[in-house]
């Protein structure tokens, strides 16, 4: 018998954005990690407008966006003169912008919310040895006082970083390579004038390659910045890659000094400055790097623990949050035992393929820059928000209809405004109907006549989906839903007909992670029973 539903090893974002997701569905998980403590550095910093979405769903938005700062664009300099200014613009429909937070305050956002959940992290506690067996994992744990701890457990999730202990033991190829590049990052403040929320990449460039840079991401606070930079060679650490290959992330031994990274203001800066207040610095590298394979029946990994690349547009920690999300309510059905033969493998078909194109994006970014992309500039900045992630072809959405206008199974499903409640005097959008734990169904009516043929499809899909199912009947303006006992939602404005192309009759599933997983021009209880059966057991 198990101890625990499920063991997290790591409690980075990745970590906690699992156990945070597990945790509200009711999962009783245990979460580990062997440092004693949070490490107190602004590492990943950059926030995509999808994780915002993401954690909007969890209800930990709020508290990011009161302690972030918004990130407005992109300052490019070549040998001292402006070549580009790029602003990070999005579709109006898009809620979030993109935003700017140092790892340390995400992680102690996640960390409250996972308290006020129930749940805790249990520090300086390390995942030395596993065991999986037909009914669940047999770990071995060292405990802070030294003594070793048995715990059984029905799934693991290995959220535990690029040097990731599971994906040791799992004994799963991580090819790649590690880049000859050394960097140091400084977390400092400057007096400059330049304009605030923006990112500044400065380059010296010879015979149009780049001998030298400067990247300066913008942190809350006047002026403060986590700046990276090419090492000096007395900060070099340069060493052959580790055991697996594996050189990634912050290096031991001296750390730049505030002097170190003034050198190189002084030579790359757009305007002459002085840096001050340094919090942390440190010198990295940076592998490119992909897990052959993102679990096994019992066992998953997620985050830096199966993709590594550089950390060019800040895709890495926001990857590895999409990779926990869509893990982690897929594991609660299997907890719950209503999960599908096929829904645990479809986590590594749908998220495998988005690991391998952020790695082969960043590493060309890295070489040429994000301004040099040959997408035109929407799509590029869409595609850095995360917002064109998908999963056509999964095996647990279904069949993408002949080309109607609006998202298909598999896509995002997008925001809109304008929907008003009988009760309310103010428009609601319609992701304030989409922060459940559950599947979501949306019914679209027209016509009143449409109206019964909803109570119908609905009794047919909550039994299929074994009662987790929410529902929503979006009806057009001046189509009276008196007596439906189902709650209904007006599209005051239209723009959920327009941003779903929905005509009378039209149904959707949204998934528990914001995708659609099912879309039919007329719904009805055997289609949607169909369609369910991908995800949800007979």
């Amino acid at each position: 018998m198990a101890d625990v539903d499920v063991l997290v090893v790591g409690a980075g974002p990745v970590g906690l954005t699992a156990a945070g997701e597990l945790r509200r569905r009711g999962v009783e998980c245990r979460v580990i990690d062997r440092l004693p403590a949070r490490q107190p550095y602004a590492k990943a910093v950059g926030i995509q407008p999808r994780t915002l979405e993401i954690w909007d769903r969890m209800g930990v938005v709020r508290e990011i966006l009161a302690a972030a700062a918004p990130m407005r664009g992109q300052l490019v300099y070549v040998n001292g003169t402006e070549q580009a200014r790029v602003e990070l613009t999005l579709p109006p429909q898009v809620p979030y912008g993109f935003a700017v937070l140092p790892q340390n305050d995400t992680e102690r956002i996640l960390e409250d919310v996972l308290v006020r959940g129930g749940g805790r992290i249990e520090r300086g506690t390390e995942l030395v040895g596993f065991e999986e067996h037909a009914d669940g994992v047999r770990a071995e744990l060292a405990l802070p006082s030294g003594a070793r701890e048995q715990v059984e457990a029905r799934y693991l999730l290995g959220c535990d970083g690029a040097h990731s202990i599971v994906r040791k033991i799992l004994g799963f190829g991580f090819e790649g390579a590690a880049m000859p590049e050394e960097y140091m990052l400084g977390d400092v403040e400057v007096d400059w004038d330049l304009p605030a929320g923006y990112a500044v990449r400065s380059m010296h460039q010879r015979d149009g390659r780049t001998d030298d840079l400067l990247v300066c991401i913008p942190l809350p606070g006047r002026n403060r910045y986590r700046m990276s930079m090419l090492v000096p060679p007395e900060l070099s650490r340069a060493r052959p890659d580790g055991e697996e290959g594996v050189s990634h992330g912050l290096e031991g031994g001296p750390a730049p000094g505030l002097e170190h990274l003034q050198a190189v203001l002084d030579r790359l800066a757009p305007e002459p400055t002085t840096a001050s207040r340094l919090r942390w610095s440190s010198v990295f590298r940076i592998s490119h790097r992909l897990v052959d394979r993102y679990g096994t029946d019992r066992v998953f990994l997620a985050g830096d623990a199966a993709h590594i690349h550089p950390p060019t547009g800040a895709q890495g920690m926001n990857t590895g949050i999409q990779d926990a999300c869509n893990l982690a309510w897929k594991v609660a059905m299997a907890v719950r035992s209503t999960a599908s033969a096929q829904l645990l493998p479809s986590y590594e078909a749908e998220r495998r393929p988005v690991g391998e194109e952020v790695v082969r994006r960043t590493v060309r970014h890295a070489a040429a820059g994000v301004q040099a992309d040959p997408e035109d500039p929407s799509t590029l900045i869409q595609r850095e928000a995360q917002l064109l992630v998908g999963y056509r072809g999964s095996p647990i959405v279904g069949p993408d209809p002949a080309s109607p206008p609006g998202p298909a199974p598999g896509d995002r499903a997008p925001d809109c405004g304008g929907l008003r409640f009988g009760l309310t005097a103010f428009p609601s959008r319609l992701f304030d109907l989409l922060r459940g734990q559950e599947h979501t169904l949306l019914l679209y009516a027209d016509q009143e006549a449409q109206l019964s043929a909803c109570e119908e499809a609905v009794a047919a899909a909550r039994s299929a989906a074994h009662g987790r199912l929410d529902v929503w009947v979006i009806v057009a303006p001046g189509t009276s839903a008196d007596g439906l006992p189902l709650p209904v939602v007006e599209d005051a404005r239209g723009e959920f007909r327009e941003s779903y192309g929905a005509a009378g009759g039209a149904g959707l599933v949204i998934r528990p992670d914001g995708y659609v997983g099912l879309r039919a021009a007329r719904i009805s209880g055997p289609e949607l029973v169909s369609g369910l059966a991908a995800v949800f057991r007979p």
